[in-house]
């Protein structure tokens, strides 16, 4: 299969990568730099030079893939991040290469998240966004995606936990030590309860290439190892680990203690991977959240 895979030089996009390439297909890649260029070429795949503001561009590289993976969305995590136009910027790209796509039952893969879910109880796959959350907006462009069945594509979306977690990684497990170095203690809402699914690095990998090869049009997946680990024991190990207090804090001062990731530190949003391992025979063999802090490369 050759493969058109935007976010390629991600933490999770270079790891779909390497993952495509060892299961022999053929990866071209989407770069923005020529860096990320040079990465992408040193792994053995295709460039197509280009970025998410460019719909039609991208449209050019998907045009002789057999399958696609959308993993790039326009993340900036400072103040003036707008998230709404960035999730528009993404809902132009998907429709974009919908209409290349459409009636080839090729396979599209996107990216979403289990974090957008109903929180206070296990989600599963055949749930969706409340309509009036945060999470809605980017939800819609799941449903786009999904949608794309009726038109003659195999699309689905990788859900993928909050914590997709490994070597490298600079998520927001690593935005919770640097805080907790910061404010000189590890800190988790009220009693530390709500639960965050997570899934190592390679397993999520591994999710995306199983849904290119064989995942039914106009699924919903989850990236899930952990279905749901308490917050107060992330705050725990990496207390522990940075030889730091872990205490409690009200809701009132999250906002103060995390900045923007206060909006996603106390929900509890724990999700199944039930009907993904049925649909696509994936089983997680990484290492758990906590496994994976407890080895200590988060803290070197």
């Amino acid at each position: 299969m050759r493969v058109f895979v935007t976010g390629a030089t991600g933490f999770i996009g270079s790891a779909v990568v390497r993952e495509l390439l060892d299961a022999g297909h053929e990866v071209t890649g989407l770069a923005r730099s020529d860096a990320s260029a040079e990465a992408l070429t040193a792994a053995g795949a295709d460039v197509h030079r280009g970025d998410l503001t460019d719909p039609a561009g991208l449209a050019k590289g998907v045009a002789t893939a057999d399958g696609v993976a959308h993993l790039a969305f326009i993340h900036d995590f400072s103040g003036t991040f707008d998230f709404a136009a960035a999730c528009a910027a993404d809902l132009r790209v998907i429709e974009a290469i919908g209409t290349v796509l459409e009636g080839s039952d090729k396979a599209f893969v996107i990216s979403s998240g289990t974090a957008l879910l109903q929180p206070g109880r296990v989600n599963t796959e055949e749930d969706t966004a409340p309509p009036e959350s945060f999470g809605a907006i980017r939800a819609r462009n799941e449903d786009a995606a999904i949608a794309l069945a009726d038109r003659g594509v195999r699309s689905s979306s990788a859900r993928f936990s909050p914590s997709v977690h490994g070597r490298g990684d600079h998520g927001f497990v690593h935005m919770l030590i640097d805080i907790a170095r910061d404010k000189g203690f590890a800190a988790y809402v009220g009693d530390g309860a709500n639960r965050w699914p997570a899934v190592h690095r390679t397993d999520a990998a591994r999710l995306v290439r199983l849904a290119l090869e064989s995942a039914p049009a106009g699924t919903r997946l989850h990236a899930v190892g952990d279905e749901g680990v308490p917050f107060r024991d992330i705050a725990a190990v990496i207390g522990r680990h940075l030889d730091l207090p872990a205490r409690s804090i009200t809701a009132e001062a999250a906002p103060a203690h995390f900045g923007w990731l206060a909006n996603v530190a106390g929900l509890d949003i724990p999700a199944s991977n039930t009907l993904t391992r049925k649909w696509l025979g994936w089983e997680p063999t990484g290492p758990g959240l906590i496994e994976d802090l407890e080895e200590g490369h988060y803290f070197a």
